[in-house]
């Protein structure tokens, strides 16, 4: 039987690709965007998979025929970066976005309109690095509400009020260098990961202190990025690392213990670059696929014990989301 899954990519320099056959043939769906621009953030509605919100480095765009063609969202996003966007589980149409200058803002209309929150990041990275503070990547809990967000150069953040006030959170980070987070709740208690560009790190208080978990011990590499609890087990964390950004070779992890021990997953090769990127979707959380920052893709069909390489390869891969 013919994989009708529908995968997108998100390129930097060659917009969105779109796959109608569970990713094996793609082809360019960037109508109503410029066919070069740098896409970093995708968001599909759970509720109707032919909308999907895609941000680039002039703004925000919306398609609503499964990217058959997109247009801006007029607003204060408009010629802003947008790194990320994440959606709030318990209220879809609430959704949060990262942009470069690095800030936050927030929709509760589904994306339409947007607010900008006072999360206190700073305009300058620590410590002088030659670029603008980003906001990489928001953690929406669906437990309880919480967000988390993350800062590259300027630590993580914590709002337990809907975005109403946040706290600065960076105590013990091996790096302020956020690129990942993810939350693991055992007994009642969330535990958070978060990826840097020389470890991951563990906080069992909500993000107020850190410890370092020195994976270069185990691993080839320290650098880590992306970085998602398993919708099948969402006590199995799966990080990505490599050598450096992009690198020249990576691989992809997992740890059903918080970090104590990590697990080598078996993709078919090591890949050209750091794993960047991973596509998840609750239809079908067994189905899940990979990207390296470099432009390769893999796909697994049991939730990672087997992958497959896919034949299209890509210039620089920075989103992968797909719906049946």
């Amino acid at each position: 039987m013919a994989d009708t899954t529908t995968v997108y990519v998100g390129t930097v320099g060659q917009s969105v690709w779109r796959s109608r056959d569970g990713g094996l043939s793609f082809a360019r769906s960037s109508t109503g965007m410029h066919s070069e621009c740098d896409v970093r953030a995708m968001l599909i509605d759970p509720r109707d998979g032919s909308q999907l919100l895609c941000g680039n480095e002039t703004g925000l765009f919306r398609s609503e025929n499964a990217a058959e063609s997109w247009s801006r969202v007029d607003g204060p996003l408009t010629g802003s970066q947008v790194w990320s966007l994440a959606r709030d589980p318990a209220s879809p149409d609430t959704i949060y976005a990262g942009s470069c200058p690095a800030d936050l803002w927030k929709s509760t209309d589904n994306g339409l309109t947007w607010t900008l929150l006072d999360a206190a990041i700073p305009r300058e990275c620590v410590g002088g690095a030659p670029l603008l503070p980003r906001v990489t990547c928001i953690l929406c809990d669906p437990m309880d509400g919480a967000v988390f967000a993350g800062v590259e150069i300027a630590g993580a953040r914590r709002s337990l009020d809907g975005g109403d006030s946040w706290t600065v959170l960076k105590e013990g980070l091996s790096s302020l260098d956020i690129h990942g987070l993810a939350a693991v709740w055992t007994n009642g208690k969330r535990t958070l990961l978060a990826t840097t560009n020389n470890d991951v790190n563990r906080s069992e208080d909500d993000g107020d202190t850190w410890v370092p978990l020195r994976v270069s011990e185990t691993w080839p590499w320290r650098y880590s990025r992306a970085c998602r609890a398993t919708l099948e087990d969402p006590s199995t964390v799966w990080v990505g690392a490599g050598n450096g950004p992009p690198g020249n070779q990576g691989g992809l992890y997992q740890t059903r213990d918080l970090g104590a021990t990590w697990e080598r997953l078996g993709l078919p090769q090591v890949t050209n670059s750091t794993v960047w990127n991973f596509g998840f979707n609750p239809a079908d959380p067994q189905r899940v696929y990979v990207t390296s920052v470099s432009g390769q893709l893999f796909r697994t069909l049991d939730g990672g014990d087997t992958w497959t390489k896919l034949p299209m390869e890509f210039g620089e891969v920075r989103q992968v989301a797909w719906t049946p």
